[in-house]
């Protein structure tokens, strides 16, 4: 049984979605809301260009995505350019490398190739499953204005041994020294669960579900880690949506333990039918980012769900909940 649930967590947590098949819907203008920014705290509506320059002017910064939207990739490579355009030389820091390859990614960083063989190095440093050239431009302006790049996310082997062993597993004072248990509530418990359950279409076993909630909040509090060791530049996040949340996820651990840090959490957010902002913008725990941006849905060619199996089947290919 550890075997197969280490199965499932791995698969879970690691599968990217349908990215090969998706493209943007034809619609994308005739949604109200697409290309609009809503800000938070403000509860209206604000220029692309305010938020840049909050962008700018903040510490830590998280830019969410859904991994497979080529429009959300296009406006983080655009925000991260204006940050580094004002002068700011924070850490380019990636959930789409693993932090047992930090050393790989120092050493081409640090190589003296030109860009383009650095390029070269970096993609095929990337694991399986990536979209390259949704990162490309992002590591292009890394090595155009010399910004460290941070490898933010835990192994396939690590979460596997956290889902099964538990946050022990991260090592000792691990789970204290990354306030785990810290920030935790048995609501933000449900709603995690809740979110991972619905994300997989009911089809995951109640303990493989636990068990990617388990390696899903290791994966913030590790994320949050990697963002705090460049306190003094700062940082920009590549991160899925669900790693960005302000009520969930890496901004919990990082106001835990620099809770005088100035972060800003951006969402993009996939429209639908609904056209109240704050429809997308609040969960059900408050407030899910600083500001979110809306955007086109990518429309596939086959229903996720179709490719989940049920759960007395093996597992193939399932989601994880960012």
């Amino acid at each position: 049984m550890p075997r197969l649930l280490g199965r499932f967590v791995g698969m879970a947590m690691l599968a990217l979605g349908l990215a090969s098949c998706a493209h943007l819907g034809e619609d994308r203008t005739r949604h109200p809301l697409i290309g609009k920014v809503w800000g938070a705290s403000e509860q209206r509506f604000v220029d692309p260009a305010v938020l840049a320059q909050q962008a700018s002017e903040a510490r830590f910064v998280l830019l969410g995505e859904i991994h497979d939207n080529q429009t959300h990739h296009d406006i983080q490579a655009t925000l991260l350019a204006q940050i580094v355009q004002r002068g700011r030389r924070p850490a380019l820091v990636m959930e789409q490398y693993d932090r047992d390859q930090q050393g790989k990614l120092d050493a081409i960083l640090k190589s003296g190739l030109p860009h383009s063989d650095k390029l070269k190095a970096l993609r095929e440093l990337m694991r399986k499953g990536w979209e390259w050239q949704a990162y490309e431009p992002l590591l292009r302006l890394a090595l155009q204005y010399t910004l460290p790049v941070a490898a933010a996310n835990l192994s396939r082997e690590e979460l596997r041994v956290v889902s099964r062993q538990g946050f022990g597993a991260l090592g000792p004072g691990e789970s204290e020294r990354l306030a785990l248990e810290t920030v935790w509530t048995p609501q933000r418990q449900a709603q995690l669960v809740k979110d991972i359950d619905d994300g997989h279409c009911g089809k995951l076993p109640r303990r493989a579900v636990d068990a990617v909630a388990k390696a899903q909040r290791a994966r913030d509090a590790v994320m949050a880690d990697t963002m705090l060791r460049f306190a003094d530049a700062g940082a920009v996040a590549i991160v899925g949506d669900g790693h960005a949340r302000r009520d969930m996820a890496v901004p919990l651990y990082m106001a835990a333990r620099a809770p005088k840090a100035v972060l800003l959490s951006v969402g993009m957010v996939q429209v639908d039918t609904a056209q109240n902002p704050a429809t997308y913008a609040n969960g059900p725990l408050g407030p899910a980012f600083d500001y979110v941006w809306f955007t086109p849905r990518v429309s596939r060619s086959d229903d996720p769900c179709d490719t989940i199996p049920a759960q007395s089947a093996a597992p193939v290919a399932l989601r994880q909940p960012d």
